[in-house]
């Protein structure tokens, strides 16, 4: 699999291109802004759009999804429904398509990939993380040495400590590729991340 970043929208957050190398297939994780420069990256890079994945629906990850779907109008654009049920409101804006559900324990499939979804919620009710291969996008419930805000609509510190120790738990290693800052590894937050330490002790 091959793996892209781009930082688009008014706050850079880290929008990921996820392509199967294969079948050229690929996905747009949290497009937060910027649509028409991801999808002129699609084309050249011979991609075929296949899956929208929103990690959750905060505007600076949802922005640029209405752009790709006008020009993908049957590209899937998928959203846990806790953040679904939401839309609308003045932290979590319209997207300007239509959601698919996805939740706990789902696998999508993107060519030959499996992409595991993990609901992990505590900086959004909807919040998950997306596991493929080495990779796990993180959205913004886990950063490097750092975690979500917890102040904004929706968020819970219970519940965030929660998927923390839920991702600190998951056997072997991993990229942590998150919503925002720089990439890390999951056995790198385990030791140095504050926040994993204490929802660890909890």
């Amino acid at each position: 699999m091959n793996i892209k970043t781009m930082q688009v929208g008014p706050l850079g957050t880290n929008c990921y291109l996820l392509e199967d190398e294969h079948t050229h297939a690929a996905a747009v994780i949290d497009p937060g802004g910027d649509g028409a420069r991801i999808e002129a990256q699609l084309l050249a890079d011979g991609a075929e759009l296949k899956l929208i994945l929103l990690t959750h629906a905060h505007f600076d990850h949802t922005g640029g999804v209405a752009e790709l779907h006008a020009a993908h109008p049957d590209v899937p654009v998928f959203l846990h429904p806790a953040d679904a049920a939401r839309l609308g409101s003045q932290v979590f804006p319209p997207i300007g398509a239509p959601t698919v559900p996805y939740g706990d324990g789902d696998v999508v499939k993107l060519g030959d990939l499996d992409i595991q979804v993990l609901h992990t919620p505590g900086h959004t009710p909807g919040g998950v993380c997306l596991l493929v291969g080495d990779a796990l996008f993180t959205g913004d419930t886990l950063f490097q040495g750092s975690m979500g805000r917890i102040d904004f609509e929706g968020g819970s510190y219970e519940d965030i400590m929660a998927s923390l120790a839920r991702l600190a738990h998951l056997p072997g290693d991993f990229r942590v590729l998150p919503g925002h800052m720089d990439a890390s590894t999951l056995e790198r937050e385990r030791k140095t991340n504050y926040y994993i330490r204490e929802a660890l002790r909890g």
